[in-house]
C-alpha cells in the first residue's frame, strides 16, 4: 500500500461514525447494523439496557439508535443515564402510536423518533442527518450570538435558552428548531421547510415530527411562544 492510500484509510478510519444500536429484536437489529454498516458507520449492538449502558461508556458512539420498549431498563430510563453520563443524539425507535409515549421520549433527551415499521432508508436519512446537525452546532457556535425574542433569549454559542431569566433544558433538537424560528420573527415556516432546515431532510410523512417537537417547546418555553398556522406551519410570536 502506498503511502498516499495509507494516508486515505487513516482519514477515513477517523472520520468513520460509530453508532450504537439498542434493540431486542434480533431481526431489526441485524438488519439495522447490516443497512448502517453498508452506509459506512462503525455499528455497535446491544440487545438490552444494561448491555447498552456498558457499551455507550465504553464505545463512546457518535449516535445512539434506542429501542423505546426493552427488557429490563426501558428505553427512557436508558437515554436520561446515557444523556447524565455524556450528552449523545438519539433517535428513539418506538411501536406506541400515542404522542404523549413520544413527548415523554423528547423529554428525556431523545433528539428524533421513528415509528414501528420503518423503513431503513428514512433510518439512514435520520441518522445521516442528526449527526450533521451536531457537526453544524460546532459550527454555530463559533458565531457567539445572543437571540433575544420578547422573554426568550437564545445563546447560541452556549446552546442555552432562557425564559424571563429562568433556563428552559431544551433537547438538541429543540434548540435547532427555535433558532431556526427565531432567525425569522413572526415569519411562518412551512412544516416541510423546517423538516428540511431542521432535521436534513425532507418527507412528508414525517412532518408529524415538527409537530411533536413543537408541542414539546410550548411545555417547556410557555403555550403561546411559538403560534400554529393551520395547514401551514408555524411562526416565533414577536411581542
Amino acid at each position: 500500500m502506498s503511502s498516499a492510500q495509507h494516508a486515505s484509510r487513516l482519514s477515513y478510519v477517523l472520520e468513520q461514525r460509530r453508532i450504537l444500536v439498542v434493540e431486542d429484536d434480533e431481526t431489526i437489529a441485524l438488519a439495522v447494523r447490516n443497512r448502517l454498516a453498508a452506509e459506512g458507520f462503525d455499528v455497535r449492538v446491544a440487545g438490552d439496557g444494561q448491555d447498552a449502558l456498558v457499551q455507550y461508556a465504553r464505545a463512546e458512539p457518535d449516535l445512539v439508535i434506542l429501542d423505546r420498549l426493552l427488557p429490563g431498563l426501558d428505553g427512557l430510563e436508558v437515554c436520561r443515564r446515557m444523556q447524565a453520563a455524556r450528552p449523545v443524539p438519539v433517535l428513539m425507535l418506538t411501536a406506541l402510536g400515542d404522542e404523549t409515549d413520544v413527548l415523554v421520549g423528547l423529554g428525556v433527551g431523545a433528539d428524533d423518533y421513528l415509528a414501528k415499521p420503518f423503513s431503513m432508508r428514512e433510518l439512514v436519512a435520520r441518522s445521516h442527518a442528526l449527526l450533521r446537525r451536531v457537526e453544524r452546532a460546532v459550527q454555530l457556535a463559533a458565531e457567539d450570538t445572543v437571540i433575544r425574542v420578547g422573554e426568550v433569549e437564545i445563546d447560541t454559542a452556549a446552546r442555552r435558552v432562557f425564559v424571563r431569566g429562568a433556563e428552559a433544558q431544551l433537547t438538541r433538537t429543540e434548540f435547532d428548531l427555535l433558532r431556526r424560528l427565531a432567525e425569522r420573527p413572526g415569519q411562518v415556516f412551512e412544516r416541510g421547510r423546517l423538516l428540511s432546515d431542521v432535521w436534513g431532510f425532507s418527507e412528508a410523512a414525517a412532518t408529524r415530527t415538527v409537530d411533536s417537537h413543537v408541542r414539546a417547546l410550548r411545555r417547556k418555553l410557555g403555550p403561546d411562544v411559538v403560534r400554529t398556522v393551520h395547514g401551514v406551519g408555524y411562526a416565533l410570536v414577536r411581542r
